[in-house]
């Protein structure tokens, strides 16, 4: 299906009821629920053809990912990282620099794994130099055997000090003075150590993060697993929610639908609140140990990541009843938002552009409460974008490029900010419009409270 085109087909504005009864027309989803499409006056949608719309979109992968995830550990081909190398030597050759030290640590700072597929630990330190293997301090000394194994560098333990050894790498080097730059998240103490030796030191994060903003096939390939494991812990999620679980037990339920699958946490944000007197509009960065009553609203923000690759998820749920008039006119500017601005999205299109379009929110009297669209996929990315009653700061000039990955997240709360629905998903930005990346039911689902 034409991506621009995919759930215009339905002109009402519905939600979805998920029950225990078997309905020919959501069969095929996941989870073993069947959905019921409502009106907003409750009646129920009839014959609905599936064909252009979100239900003919499994919770699957293809033979080809299923055989990426089945690997012991799974590699980027040489192609693709002699791609990423040329990429960023291109990078030193326009700024002057001879040699990049990029750095990582307690599991943040993905240019260590982009150009050596070893994912941070504790601490890792690399050394990139022209025409010369990759060396690749490693914290702490159990973690070296495995960074052998997987890191193409030459590997060994930092020592005393990861920088330090670092630092004697370019001296080996013969790394002249202010033509050493970094990437990563280095620490003032850090930066010290290297402009001690070798002057002025800069910084090419901004350059590297403009390398992350476009993806390569494979790299889809991988962001499509991550975005398979964030709908695994959504449907979960939907699945498992019931009264009397804690939002700590749900966080429990989402995990186990990818963890075991080789998908690793990076957030499940949970929230819940009374529909019919709300007092909270987003979800909490970290679960309570509140239990779910019927009548409540469940929203929930998943990501979930396959070595580094997330996909992200946002998501609404009705607990036991139908939503009231005002959660439904919530998601309905929701879901006519997330319309809109994927309507506009392609190659070419203006940060203003998807801006205006969001209008929708403003026109029905709410706001946002979160970035209205961001990059994601090796960091949370430009541009990131807010909403006309809730800007993100000054527009980004610089349009859309296909290759892009973003997540459009029309997180629509009352301007009391008392009351609020999650809606979103992440997409690949192609010529002519997007591509879903992900394959969870879009909609304000009705569970049972059982």
């Amino acid at each position: 299906m034409r991506p621009s085109t995919w759930r215009r087909r339905i002109r009402n504005r519905w939600w979805q009821r998920w029950d225990n009864s078997h309905l020919d027309t959501a069969g095929a989803i996941a989870g073993g629920r069947a959905a019921i499409l409502l009106r907003r006056d409750g009646s129920r949608v009839d014959n609905v053809v599936c064909d252009e719309t979100w239900l003919d979109m499994p919770l699957t992968l293809s033979p080809e990912l299923q055989s990426v995830i089945d690997a012991p550990y799974p590699r980027f081909s040489p192609a693709e990282m002699a791609r990423r190398r040329a990429a960023l030597e291109n990078v030193m050759e326009a700024a002057g620099i001879d040699h990049v030290v990029y750095c990582g640590a307690n599991r943040f700072g993905s240019a260590v794994q982009w150009l050596t597929q070893w994912p941070v630990t504790a601490e890792a330190v690399g050394v990139l130099s022209p025409g010369k293997k990759d060396a690749l301090f490693v914290q702490h000394f159990n973690h070296v055997p495995l960074a052998r194994r997987l890191a193409e560098a030459e590997v060994a333990w930092g020592g005393e000090s990861s920088i330090r050894a670092a630092a004697e790498v370019l001296e080996r080097r013969k790394a002249r003075a202010n033509r050493v730059a970094t990437i990563g998240p280095l620490t003032v103490e850090q930066h010290t150590a290297l402009a001690e030796r070798f002057g002025k030191v800069v910084s090419l994060n901004r350059d590297y993060l403009r390398l992350r903003m476009i993806k390569s096939a494979e790299e889809i390939d991988w962001l499509r697993i991550g975005a398979h494991f964030s709908d695994r812990g959504m449907a979960a999620l939907r699945d498992g929610l019931g009264r009397g679980l804690t939002e700590r037990e749900l966080a429990d339920v989402i995990e186990r639908a990818y963890v075991a699958r080789g998908g690793v946490n990076v957030i499940h944000y949970i929230g819940a609140t009374p529909m019919n007197d709300p007092s909270l509009a987003v979800p909490a960065q970290f679960p309570s140990t509140r239990r779910i009553e019927k009548g409540d609203i469940v929203f929930a923000e998943i990501s979930a990541a396959f070595w580094d690759y997330p996909g992200q998820v946002l998501r609404s749920f009705a607990v036991g009843i139908d939503p009231p008039p005002l959660y439904a006119e919530l998601h309905a500017a929701a879901d006519a938002a997330f319309d809109a601005i994927a309507g506009v999205l392609r190659e070419g299109a203006s940060p203003a552009d998807v801006i205006a379009a969001s209008g929708v929110i403003e026109e029905a009297g709410f706001t946002t409460i979160d970035d209205l669209v961001h990059g994601y996929g090796g960091g949370y990315l430009p541009p990131v974008l807010g909403s006309k009653s809730r800007p993100a700061g000054p527009v980004p000039q610089e349009p859309f490029r296909a290759g892009m990955t973003v997540v459009i997240q029309p997180n629509v709360v009352t301007p009391d900010g008392r009351a609020g629905v999650q809606s979103g998903e992440l997409v690949l930005i192609t010529n002519d419009g997007i591509e879903r990346l992900q394959a969870m039911p879009r909609g304000l689902a009705v569970v049972a409270d059982s």
